[in-house]
């Protein structure tokens, strides 16, 4: 039988492209062009004897043979990444070349990726953030390696997931400048709040929570009328209209940062009702304690969080 040399370089490349099914995600991934990242997944077809991606309308779907390496290519590839990084003793932070993802809410990318972009970059010019959208609380991503690092609160049920808390939050109401529910000067009562038209943040739908099961108790209830999936979206919208967002108060600032650009024309009051304070926790596996490229990585963003909201 003929001995066939085999580029293990492909492997990174099917690890990307089954992961994000799609050739131009996968080629801003590896930093590739989109006709190289092509090129690449012709000399993966060509080595499997398998499609791998097909078109379906404006994507790509994976085959049943792509299904079935995803997670037997993802470990190998973690596991020779493991084998050929050395051990470091003392990390040169400066000379990193590597890419990390971290989880986070659109709240997060509106308000605070940008001091961690300058941080990481001002220490590690070679490091790249992949910032991955947060669709749900599932431990998955971070156990499968997919996912590096994830901010936001505490929902999953993996025992095994370290944490670190980085800062309490609570929810605020918001509304325009010049509206009418600021108008008294003192502090809002519940049925004025109530009376008001709301705008809820759900991305399933499901607009109940605290604010309206501490507005039940005293009789009342929220006339909900538009529904988002993000609380920059409820924002903008509060801005241009007399309806009324429920948001963190970390999307607001506080006396460090007040006037940022999101609060131009909006703002922000105590609710009238008691609502319980959250706690935003950065969150990792435990496989990644020991290596100091990851402890460099996460104490730099829970550095970044704990200073933009220390005096809280």
């Amino acid at each position: 039988m003929k001995n066939v040399d085999i580029d293990l370089n492909l492997l990174v490349a099917l690890d990307v492209l089954l992961a994000e099914g799609s050739v131009t995600a996968a080629a801003q991934r590896l930093g590739l062009s989109i006709s190289a990242m092509s090129r690449t997944l012709a000399r993966l077809r060509a080595a499997t004897g398998d499609p791998l991606l097909v078109r379906a309308g404006r994507g790509m779907v994976p085959t049943p043979r792509a299904k079935e390496l995803r997670e037997h290519v993802h470990i190998l590839t973690r596991d020779a990444q493991a084998v050929l990084r050395p051990q470091i003793d003392e990390l040169d932070v400066g000379a990193l070349d590597l890419t990390f993802t971290i989880r986070v809410s659109e709240a997060f990318m509106e308000f605070l990726s940008a001091r961690v972009v300058a941080a990481v970059s001002t220490a590690a010019p070679g490091v790249c953030l992949r910032f991955a959208p947060k669709p749900d609380k599932d431990a998955g991503p971070l156990r499968d390696g997919i996912i590096d690092l994830e901010i936001g609160v505490i929902g999953t049920t993996a025992p095994e997931i370290r944490t670190r808390f980085l800062f309490n939050d609570r929810l605020v109401g918001l509304v325009r400048t010049e509206h009418w529910l600021l108008a008294g000067g003192d502090a809002i009562r519940p049925e004025a709040y109530a009376a008001c038209h709301h705008i809820a943040v759900s991305k399933d739908g499901n607009t109940a929570g605290p604010i309206d099961t501490a507005l039940h108790a005293l009789g009342l209830s929220r006339s909900i009328r538009v529904v988002v999936p993000g609380f920059p979206d409820a924002m903008r919208i509060a801005r241009q209209s007399d309806l009324v967002a429920l948001v963190p108060q970390s999307c607001v600032g506080n006396h460090q940062t007040p006037d940022h650009d999101a609060m131009v024309g909006l703002t922000s009051f105590d609710l009238p009702v008691a609502t319980p304070d959250f706690r935003i926790s950065a969150m990792w596996h435990p496989r990644m304690d020991a290596d100091p490229a990851h402890k460099w990585l996460r104490d730099t963003v829970i550095g970044v969080c704990r200073t933009a909201y220390r005096h809280r």
